[in-house]
């Protein structure tokens, strides 16, 4: 068994609109991070598979997708912040497809644990609708074929990117077999995530909130993990945890202000592997989200392989230059009422 896995999207670089945040630097500085650390030579790099059609025609619907496709040969938007060109149908599903790979892998045994470097993102890509930077959801496309090709029976996504994945939580609201929990600033893009949505019909209590204010920092998410997160895991009992990792939590990022710092955010990866390797024979794989400071991303990308490799982590950032904020704890106490923790 291999130790670690990668993804990384082959000519990702096609996918691009001149001055959009969603570029191509992002993958290459992680790239470039994974090289120092001699980590990008060592681990072994996954091809993409083929998205099954049934799979991906269980996270999208047919017409969305029909809709994609001539989107991305004309090059059109869909809308301000989400672009598409030529290359971007082609590179979604390649994206998908790594995805499945590294989670088929980690599955299989072949890998302890993985990184799928999925470009363009997902989590924000609904049944049928693209937004947010997102075209195909590669984190849910790879949850469904877990449950329909690996006969798994309950798979959990945690997403720790700044925005909440409101994609990922709309296609599993009715769903019991998907857990998706989910730490975001709030207010923010979306506008989705309160504590008070948890799932609907059959999916009712498998969907969690947890709604930061801004400059939370650290320790709130941390804390949201131990004492919310985790407990419920603990509930749910999935097999497999797929996190959605995007970057821009970071105090340097520019779309957001959680100030949460590249060793807390490894921290944050490090008790969600921590909880699989006493539940889930370990089986952890991150697909990548957002992230749009260069330096941050490089840094939050090299806490998390550390974190899940055991390898040790230096950060090169430090802390924020402001200081955290406590109206935090009363968002958690919320939600320990509501899941009665």
């Amino acid at each position: 068994m291999h130790d670690f896995v990668f993804f990384y999207p082959q000519g990702h670089e096609a996918h691009y609109e001149l001055g959009h945040p969603e570029r191509p630097d992002r993958v290459e500085a992680i790239r470039t991070a994974m090289e120092h650390a001699g980590w990008w030579q060592e681990f072994p790099h996954l091809d993409p598979v083929e998205v099954p059609n049934d799979i991906l025609k269980a996270i999208h619907s047919p017409s969305y997708l029909n809709r994609l496709e001539i989107f991305c040969e004309a090059g059109r938007r869909f809308d301000a912040d989400t672009y598409t060109t030529p290359a971007s149908w082609k590179l979604a599903h390649n994206a998908a497809g790594g995805g499945i790979a590294v989670t088929s892998s980690v599955w299989d045994r072949e890998a302890q644990s993985g990184f799928a470097i999925t470009r363009p993102p997902g989590h924000h890509a609904t049944a049928d609708q693209a937004m947010g930077f997102c075209l195909l959801n590669n984190i849910a496309i790879a949850a469904e074929f877990l449950l329909s090709e690996k006969q798994a029976q309950k798979i959990a996504i945690v997403d720790i990117d700044l925005h909440h994945g409101n994609g990922t939580q709309d296609i599993f609201w009715n769903r019991a077999d998907v857990f998706y929990a989910s730490i975001h600033q709030s207010p923010l893009y979306p506008g989705t995530g309160r504590i008070n949505e948890i799932g609907q019909g059959e999916g009712e209590h498998t969907n969690a909130n947890i709604p930061l204010p801004p400059f939370s920092g650290d320790t709130a998410s941390v804390t949201a993990i131990d004492q919310i997160i985790l407990p419920l895991l603990d509930r749910f009992q999935p097999e497999m945890i797929l996190i959605s990792a995007g970057f821009d939590p970071h105090w340097l990022d520019p779309l957001g202000s959680l100030l949460l710092t590249a060793q807390g955010y490894g921290t944050l990866v490090s008790r969600i592997d921590g909880w699989a390797q006493e539940n889930c024979h370990g089986r952890v794989a991150v697909f990548l989200e957002g992230g749009y400071d260069l330096d941050a991303g490089a840094a939050c990308a090299q806490a998390t392989v550390a974190a899940l490799t055991q390898r040790s982590f230096s950060d090169p950032l430090g802390p924020p230059r402001r200081n955290e904020t406590p109206a935090w704890e009363t968002v958690l106490e919320q939600a320990r009422k509501l899941w009665q923790l």
